[in-house]
This record gives C-alpha cells, sequence and structure tokens, in this order.
C-alpha cells in the first residue's frame, strides 16, 4: 500500500460543528518506515479516531522528502529508522508557525490528542516528555541497532513551537541534513529553559514506564510507545499492550476491506461509457 503526503483529516462530530469551523486543524506528523506500514496505519487510525478537534495526520517520508531536496545526508548505522533524523524537519514542514506534533510510528494514541494539544505553551521552543531511559538490550525491532544516549526517547514524540525563533533559526533542511545525531535528539540548538515538559503518559514506554495502582488516572498511557519493538514484529507480539494494538489493526483492517468491497461494487455497478467507435450500417 502505497503512502501519499496527502493529509488524513478528521472533522469533529455534528454536534460540535461550530467549535470544529472555529478551531484550527491540529497538525501531527508520524514518522514513515517502509519496513513498518502497517504500525504507521494503526497509529493514524488511533489519532483520528479519538480525537474530539479537527486533525491532520502528514507521514513524514524520507524518500519523498529526498525527491523534494529537502534532506540528503547518507544513513549511518546507528539509524533505526527511516525517520531518525527527518523528524526534525517537522517545523519546516509546517511552514515554521503554529504548533505541530510529531510521534514515531510506533505509537498507539488511546486518549484525545486535543488533550496534548493543549498543552502547547509559548514560553517553549518543543515539548516532550523528559525520560530517564537506558535499554540494555543490544538491539531493538527487527534486529536494529539499540543505542544509549543522554535524553533518549525524548525525541520520538514533541510538541513543536514551529515559529519559535530558535526552531526557525536551527532546523533548516541543511541542518537536519548535517548536525549530529547528538546536536539533534538531545535538543542541543535550545536551553534547557527552552524544553518544556509533558506527563509521561503520553510516551509511555512498554517495558519501562509502570502504571502506578494508586494513580491508574495519572499513570496510565495515553498514549502507547512500543519503543523496543511492536506487535508487528513477530518477536514482539506479546509484549505489553499488544492486545490494544491488535484491537486497532484488526479494526483498520475490517475499514479498509469494507472500503474496498464498496468501491469494487462503485465500479461494477457503473454505467458504461459510450462507445467512441461508430459502426456504419
Amino acid at each position: 500500500m502505497s503512502v501519499t503526503p496527502t493529509d488524513d483529516v478528521m472533522m469533529t462530530g455534528a454536534g460540535d460543528v461550530q467549535g470544529a469551523a472555529a478551531a484550527e486543524t491540529f497538525r501531527v506528523f508520524v514518522g514513515y518506515d517502509s519496513r513498518e506500514d502497517i504500525a504507521y496505519r494503526v497509529c493514524r487510525r488511533s489519532l483520528l479516531r479519538r480525537s474530539s478537534v479537527p486533525v491532520a495526520v502528514i507521514p513524514i517520508v524520507q524518500q519523498e522528502l529526498r525527491s523534494a531536496g529537502l534532506y540528503w545526508r547518507e544513513r549511518g548505522p546507528t539509524e533505526s529508522t527511516e525517520f531518525s533524523f527527518t523528524r526534525f524537519l517537522t517545523p519546516h514542514l509546517a511552514g515554521y508557525r503554529g504548533w505541530a506534533l510529531f510521534v514515531d510510528c510506533d505509537f498507539l494514541f488511546v486518549a484525545d490528542v486535543a488533550e496534548l494539544a493543549r498543552m502547547a505553551d509559548p514560553r517553549y521552543a518543543v515539548l516532550c516528555v523528559h525520560h530517564d531511559y537506558a535499554p540494555k538490550e543490544a538491539t531493538k525491532m527487527d534486529g536494529a541497532v539499540q543505542t544509549v544516549y543522554p535524553r533518549k526517547n525524548w525525541s520520538s514524540m514533541v510538541l513543536f513551537n514551529c515559529a519559535h525563533p530558535k526552531n526557525r533559526a536551527a532546523l533548516t533542511p541543511e541542518a537536519v541534513s548535517t548536525q549530529s545525531g547528538a546536536y539533534l535528539h538531545r535538543f542541543m540548538w535550545l536551553d534547557d529553559a527552552d524544553i518544556g515538559e509533558v506527563p509521561f503518559a503520553w510516551n509511555f514506554l512498554v517495558g519501562h514506564n509502570r502504571v502506578d495502582p494508586a494513580d491508574t488516572a495519572g499513570t496510565a498511557p495515553r498514549a502507547v510507545h512500543y519503543t523496543s519493538g511492536g506487535p508487528w514484529f513477530e518477536q514482539y507480539k506479546n509484549c505489553e499492550f499488544a492486545e490494544l494494538w491488535v484491537q486497532e489493526r484488526d479494526a483498520y483492517e475490517a475499514e479498509a476491506e469494507e472500503e474496498e468491497e464498496h468501491e469494487a461494487k462503485a465500479i461494477l455497478h457503473a454505467p458504461a461509457a459510450p462507445s467512441a467507435v461508430s459502426v456504419d450500417a
């Protein structure tokens, strides 16, 4: 199944049309990896299905960025995904205006992303979960190298203040194609005071974060992040929260099948086009 740059937009229900008209569409850029196409599609569905505000979901596809001349760095041995660095083009792709969210494709949203959008604070250039995460395994996903570095996984979900002067100056196509991984993933173009924090429930790392039985409302995941690998990989099919992802995937596939059947019936019952060939008696 091909991926196009066309936005997938979900409008609010009929009872909330007036609010939708007044609200600006919230843009969510999702890192796309050709090995994890189904992960992207399930992530997209989970975002659209639960949002109470208009949302545009835009895949960040590396090959399209290369074709457009927006990205040209060679892939390094520590890049576990096709969007390891392209994520930092989010402010540029958003036209350096307003707010936009970036998330890895291995996310499953189980809450309304509007709650996260409301956390946007103009005091900050970015907001994210300030994880203290040092994985012990040497590989992840389908054998990709697992790297450990300061602020690991901070950049896996970032709420960007796209118009912030420091983002406009630092996150250009040239910088994203040439700056080091440390500079980008550690937010080294920013001072610490420029980096806001959101609750870890919005980037709940499977196998790392835990739900506190005494505070399920505050610690239960709002967005599940299958950071080491999700159920779409055979070796992670029984990981924590796998059943949530499988349910969402099954719903997506059922909808896709129903849509294909509807299109096939429409073609079958379409009136035949008049022949352009005239026959002389």
